[in-house]
């Protein structure tokens, strides 16, 4: 089967301090800053000038750390639908590493750090951390409840960076040990089609409506 029947927008939370300063956030509360405030509504209004154009976007999601859904509200807003929690869409749990930057890992938990670095799938991160391998699932998995939950419809479900890398290998076949290549920006829409057999990638890390507009030196 190659049509695509279900269809989901990705979206990667707003920037938060956190991110900026290079620390592991996890399953931490962290909320966003003024800059991923107005990239929240930056979103919002791309999906509002979007509305109307192709199959409508039927269900908005998103994960319940607070920095997804100050994302998600105003693009629920501009579409007119509830917000709807899902759990499945949290980041990664990182342990011991959440709070910690690189340097912290490297003086207090460096052989740790390097297997995190090094992509070990079955790797058990310190202090209650998820493998990459059943992080892995757990994506898989709500990829696959959410295009049975919605078939044939346009779905966009705000979620973490470590969700979007591992949806990315979902629908790319990328291995789990392999090095990334692939962006995961804040505020990025990231498309996946759901063809009733299998995912596969449409468009990513598509940053467009955080670009300032400019001025044509030349207005005739």
């Amino acid at each position: 089967m190659t049509d695509i029947h279900t269809e989901l927008i990705l979206v990667r939370h707003g920037v938060t301090s956190w991110n900026k300063g290079h620390r592991f956030q996890g399953h931490i509360d962290t909320p966003l800053d003024d800059e991923g405030l107005r990239q929240a509504e930056r979103l919002g209004a791309r999906f509002a000038a979007e509305r109307g154009a192709g199959r409508p976007v039927s269900a908005v999601y998103a994960s319940d750390l607070q920095r997804a859904r100050e994302t998600a509200r105003p693009i629920a807003q501009a579409l007119g639908l509830e917000l709807r929690g899902e759990a499945g869409l949290r980041e990664r749990h990182y342990g011991a590493f959440e709070g910690c930057t690189a340097e912290d890992l490297e003086r207090d938990h460096g052989d740790a750090f390097a297997r995190w670095r090094a992509r070990e799938p079955d790797f058990e991160l310190p202090g209650g951390g998820e493998s990459l391998r059943s992080f892995y699932a757990r994506v898989s998995e709500t990829m696959h409840a959410l295009a049975r939950r919605h078939p044939g419809e346009r779905v966009v479900a705000v979620t973490h960076g470590g969700f979007l890398d591992c949806a990315y290998r979902v629908a790319s076949g990328m291995p789990l040990s392999e090095q990334r290549r692939h962006d995961l920006l804040n505020a990025s829409v990231n498309r996946i089609g759901w063809d009733g057999e299998r995912f596969r990638l449409i468009g990513w890390a598509d940053v467009d409506h955080l670009r300032e507009p400019t001025e044509d030196p030349d207005p005739r």
